[in-house]
């Protein structure tokens, strides 16, 4: 007879190898000279092996089945880097940062904005010529907080564990769940557990940090000092164009106004004064004129369309074709077309040629494809070559890999955090939101996110009191813009330092 164990130790052995996996991190020390001293410090990079207790059966002590946790295995690998002034405390603030897509490594914030250094991409028509180098960061949040910029699931160089499925970490809960694990992972590792914690999420990081604020919350009792929204989106019914929802081109047409007017539309003007226009325009006439639908006469079909184009740049006719509903990569192949241009939507404020002149949309986003090549040579030199990391995998820059990327827990109903945020505000009285826009950023509209932020279940006086919004005469990477930059780092300082 056979004992049904006997092929037990092959599998015991695969788990152990699974399980067996460890942290894989480079330590190195630097310094940054400024103004006032040299800020010493040591960057950590490389992947966290992060590990959970299974639900499974354990004996008792008298040898009977029971109730119990199998011993935690390795669920994922997530690659971060991080910055610790020396020095400074272990009461000193910790941000973690984060882009979004999904599908898109930190590499923009980190070095686009955080880092201690940063990279020299140029700017919309004035490029650096590729590959380009990197520059110290003279105005790196480091000076007033340490730093964790850390890749979301199969970005970077995160990747699952072995054994696990990709999808088991692809999507809204599922990446939430992750993150939120890693920072408490993070904070125990480090010794941090008194640190003041701010979260900051670019575009979809934006989402991911409303929703891993509320898991720290609601799951570890780990309350955000802190919430940096950089060019958000909290509702998506806002900002997708979907059948029978007029909301979205109510929303982006200040954005287009913004566009229009950085490319000439808007002649003698400035730009605050078109946005405002623009924005009473779409919160007060625009929704009345598309809830007429067919019931709107000619002659007021004609004068909107009229209105509309004078705002956007375009011909009214073209707005008349388009039923007065103008959609953003619609929008951004119209504007320039008699130029032979299409717009960036990360940044409309970049062109390229069109490569169909009578395309009905954008076929390629010129802002993304001038500015990453210049962030993919930068990241690759500096994590190999300054923080002496490297892997036997690709850096993910910008991943299709993450999808499809799950929605499940928002079946039947629009994907959103403000709910989550509004939780974690009425929940913690001390934590504070700043939201970061970009007036040419055609991928997640400033007004959307007003009004999002306008309607959060809070009291007025949170809204008046804890949250702060700044605008940027840039685009979603509004750091490439030099002036942008400068200010936007010098408002997260002070966001940080608990001013303003």
């Amino acid at each position: 007879m056979t004992d049904a164990s006997a092929s037990s130790p092959s599998a015991d052995a695969a788990d152990t190898e699974i399980t067996a996996i460890e942290d894989r991190m480079s330590v190195t020390a630097h310094a940054l000279e400024l103004e006032d001293g040299p800020l010493v410090y040591t960057a950590h990079a490389g992947t966290t092996v992060l590990r959970e207790e299974k639900p499974g059966e354990k004996k008792t002590g008298n040898g009977t089945p029971g109730e119990g946790y199998e011993r935690a295995s390795a669920y994922a690998e997530v690659f971060s880097v991080s910055y610790i002034a020396s020095g400074r405390g272990q009461q000193r603030p910790v941000v973690f940062a984060f882009n979004g897509g999904p599908g898109a490594s930190t590499v923009w914030l980190h070095l686009g904005l955080f880092g201690p250094r940063r990279v020299d991409s140029g700017d919309a028509g004035a490029l650096t010529p590729q590959p380009a180098g990197l520059l110290e960061n003279r105005e790196t949040l480091l000076r007033e907080a340490d730093l964790v910029m850390v890749d979301a699931m199969t970005t970077g160089f995160s990747r699952p564990a072995p054994g696990t499925a990709p999808d088991r970490l692809h999507g809204f809960a599922e990446d939430r769940d992750l993150i939120a694990a890693f920072v408490v992972d993070w904070l125990t590792r480090h010794e941090r557990w008194l640190s003041p914690l701010y979260l900051a999420g670019e575009s979809y990081g934006t989402t991911r940090a409303a929703a891993v604020a509320a898991r720290l919350t609601d799951r570890y009792y780990v309350v955000p000092r802190g919430i940096a929204l950089i060019s958000p989106v909290l509702d998506f019914g806002t900002v997708f164009f979907t059948p029978g929802n007029d909301a979205p081109f109510l929303h982006y047409l200040p954005t287009y106004a913004a566009i229009a007017h950085a490319h000439g539309k808007h002649e003698g003007r400035m730009l605050q004064d078109v946005v405002d226009e623009a924005e009473a325009f779409a919160e007060q006439e625009y929704p009345q004129l598309l809830a007429q639908g067919l019931r709107l006469g000619a002659e007021e079909r004609r004068a909107a369309a009229e209105t509309i184009a004078s705002l956007i740049g375009v011909s009214p006719d073209w707005v008349e074709r388009v039923d007065l509903r103008v959609e953003h990569q619609a929008f951004l192949a119209e504007l320039l077309r008699d130029q032979g241009l299409v717009t960036g939507r990360i940044d409309g404020r970049f062109t390229a040629p069109a490569g169909d002149p009578i395309s009905k949309e954008m076929e390629t986003d010129p802002s993304i494809d001038q500015l990453a090549p210049a962030y993919t040579a930068a990241i690759n030199h500096y994590l190999r070559g300054e923080l002496e990391f490297s892997s036997d995998v690709v850096y993910e820059i910008m991943s299709a890999r993450v999808h499809p990327w799950s929605y499940k827990d928002f079946e039947n109903r629009s994907v959103e955090v403000a709910t989550d945020l509004s939780r974690v505000l009425r929940k913690s009285p001390t934590t504070r939101l700043f939201v970061a826009h970009g007036y040419h950023d055609a991928a997640t509209p400033f007004h959307a996110s007003e009004h999002v932020l306008a309607h959060l279940d809070v009291p007025r006086e949170t809204y008046e009191q804890r949250i702060q919004v700044e605008d940027y005469e840039a685009g979603h990477m509004m750091y490439c813009h030099e002036p942008s930059r400068l200010a936007l780092s010098e408002d997260l300082a002070r966001f940080v330092r608990g001013e303003g």
